[in-house]
């Protein structure tokens, strides 16, 4: 059954006799509509969320607006799991994780709220201070724009808001078109249940090229977060030059299982690690450099895990891997996985569509370091495996990217852990897990076209505050 539904705009529920279609990536049947938008609607948003700032919300109750959301979700787990199962065709059981990860990232959040504070500055350390108070206080940046992406519609969308309600800032919110519902459920329940001001927290939904791009011009917004492609990404922090703008984008992780290495387990977290969500995340395990004396039983292992994903209906709860967000998509990466058979690459599993239209968890090897497998981020269920002799090698293969959000090793020496972590130029390093690896609370973010921001609320909360330099005088 579709649905029609409204967005929080400004403290009214706004609709819009212009609407989008939002289908199942699964089996293509309509879940529902929402507003298409306009700059007009961007307008409007900001300004009732610029007027938030004249009443500014005290610490304790953002603090407290954070705590009742997080309860609120760890409540209605699985109501929001069916959502975001229903709109990203993310598998059920993988969906409950998501929605458990986003009651942490609001109690993370909480937290951020009753401890944020500045700092003492001796002013009388110097001639010309003696006598003089200083101090320092965090104030909110400003309106924020958030723009988030389809592959977590959840947990990512509260990476943005969570912290900005902690440093006291409105949010102007636009999520993906395609999985939109997840947000908007997100943002009732904190106007509605959790206490949050209406002028704080305000739903957008429509194009890039219409509401994205009044978001990334509108003057009176201060601060844009904005999660998806390098392309998109870096266009809007060249157009937007005088604010702050934080990205979190691509990524094509590499993992590095050394001859010393438990290249078991480190096949068995693959499992997980390379092909969960449809292979859809920033941190999916893409290129595997396996040292050549272990390749052959590593790669052995690798595919009999992935021939043991079960495919299907992400309603199902047998199911592991489901659809990608489109049949484009699912196309695209079946034409990658071609380009790089033709290239001389073996597909050592998958490669192919399942009876309901699901890609087949996908294994190359014998890959080569110039293939689009290897060179960009495939988004999908897809690893590429190529085998190295020396360590510095492996280290080198695995810089060689535009990318680098993280990267990981599974070794069994110290000192080979600590040259990883010296010299893999990523924002994070793993030692013994996947790079896919992330805790809500940590820095997440990269270098390069992966972006230039730290997600996490406790950085995020900084990144949404500026310092504002307090002087008494007797």
């Amino acid at each position: 059954m579709s649905e029609t539904r409204t967005v929080p705009i400004a403290g009214t529920a706004h609709s819009s006799d212009d609407v989008i279609e939002v289908r199942s990536p699964f089996d293509q049947s309509l879940i529902g509509t929402i507003p298409a938008c306009t700059a007009d609607d961007v307008d409007r948003a900001v300004r009732s969320a610029r007027s938030a700032l004249a009443s500014p919300l005290p610490q304790w109750r953002r603090a407290e607006i954070l705590d009742t959301a997080a309860r609120l979700l760890a409540e209605r787990r699985d109501e929001f799991a069916e959502i975001i199962s229903r709109e990203v065709a993310k598998p059920i059981r993988t969906a409950r994780v998501e929605a458990e990860r986003a009651v942490s990232t609001f109690q993370f959040a909480a937290a951020e709220a009753r401890t944020l504070a500045g700092e003492m500055v001796p002013l009388d350390a110097a001639s010309t201070g003696e006598g003089k108070l200083g101090f320092t206080v965090r104030v909110p940046i400003g309106v924020v724009g958030a723009i988030s992406p389809f592959n977590f519609p959840l947990n990512l969308v509260a990476h943005k808001v969570a912290p900005a309600i902690a440093a006291g800032c409105p949010v102007v919110l636009k999520p993906a078109s395609q999985t939109p519902f997840s947000a908007i459920a997100l943002a009732e329940m904190l106007l509605d249940e959790c206490g949050l001001p209406a002028e704080y927290l305000h739903v957008v939904t429509g194009g890039g090229s219409t509401v994205g791009n009044a978001i990334v011009d509108h003057p009176d917004i201060a601060l844009i977060t904005f999660t998806g492609s390098p392309e998109v990404g870096w266009g809007i922090r060249g157009r937007a030059p005088r604010k702050h703008v934080g990205l979190e984008l691509g990524n094509n992780a590499p993992l590095i299982v050394h001859a010393d290495g438990d290249w078991r387990t480190a096949a068995s977290k693959v499992k997980v690690a390379g092909f969960s969500q449809a292979g859809q995340s920033c941190i999916s395990t893409q290129r595997i450099l396996v040292h050549s004396s272990i390749a052959a039983e590593f790669t052995g292992a690798l595919v009999a895990e992935a021939e043991s994903i079960v495919t299907g209906d992400p309603a199902d709860e047998a199911t592991d891997v489901s659809s990608l967000i489109s049949t484009d998509e699912r196309d695209r990466v079946l034409s990658w996985i071609e380009e790089a058979r033709a290239g001389g690459a073996e597909v050592a599993c998958g490669g192919t569509i399942d009876d309901l239209g699901v890609l087949r968890p996908t294994v190359l090897t014998g890959v080569e370091p110039s293939m689009k497998v290897c060179t960009h981020e495939v988004f999908g269920p897809v690893v590429a495996v190529a085998a190295y002799d020396d360590i510095d090698e492996a280290f080198r293969l695995a810089n060689d990217s535009a990318y680098g959000l993280q990267a990981a090793i599974f070794t069994s020496d110290l000192a080979t852990a600590m040259a990883a972590f010296h010299t893999l130029d990523y924002g994070g390093v793993l030692v013994n897990e996947v790079p896919t690896w992330r805790a809500d609370q940590q820095p997440y973010g990269g270098v390069r076209d992966s972006g230039n921001t730290r997600e996490g609320p406790a950085f995020a909360v900084r990144e949404m505050t500026e310092i504002r330099m307090v002087v008494l005088s007797p």
